[in-house]
């Protein structure tokens, strides 16, 4: 299977008294990743001058946020979805507070946005049996206000938590 290169803006507000995130929850009919917790992101175009622009001009794409609002940070390492084939490149943005932003999520792609605090990540982790496709899989996972937010979504969130200490 071919790899596609995809980049992911990991939306970081509150830093450093009180921290957040921002994700989407995608669309239940999407054909790929459908109603799954994510960060804003996706391929990269040709067009894109780096991963990082990538990152930018699809958190803009999905939820309307201005990529002037963003202070990039570090980029965390690559993960690779199973499934799709999708190589995925994190890059952390800090940005204001999600009330401070007008943010607006793409209806032809995001279903909501969710915002969550880093302890309240931290609090609902744990390994968990998910069934996927028929087939069960003990993986980390985030719960968190009935929401579960699992995969390479997950890892990059661990890779995240595991660099901020």
């Amino acid at each position: 299977m071919a790899v596609t290169e995809a980049a992911v803006l990991i939306p970081l507000y509150g830093w450093p008294d009180s921290p957040g995130l921002v994700f989407t929850e995608r669309r239940a009919d999407m054909r790929r990743h459908a109603g799954e917790i994510s960060f804003p992101g996706g391929r990269h175009d040709e067009a894109d001058a780096d991963l990082a622009t990538t990152a930018l001009r699809e958190a803009e794409e999905e939820i309307g946020l201005d990529p002037a609002r963003v202070e990039l940070g570090e980029r965390l390492p690559a993960t690779k979805t199973f499934v799709t084939g999708y190589r995925i490149h994190p890059f952390v943005g800090r940005i204001p507070r999600p009330g401070e932003l007008d943010l607006q999520p793409n209806p032809d792609e995001v279903e909501t946005l969710l915002a969550f605090s880093l302890d309240a990540l931290r609090e609902g982790y744990a390994i968990r049996r998910l069934l996927r496709r028929g087939i069960p899989i003990h993986t980390p996972t985030y719960e968190v206000e009935g929401h579960q937010i699992w995969g390479a979504t997950a890892r990059i969130l661990a890779d995240l938590l595991d660099q901020l200490g």
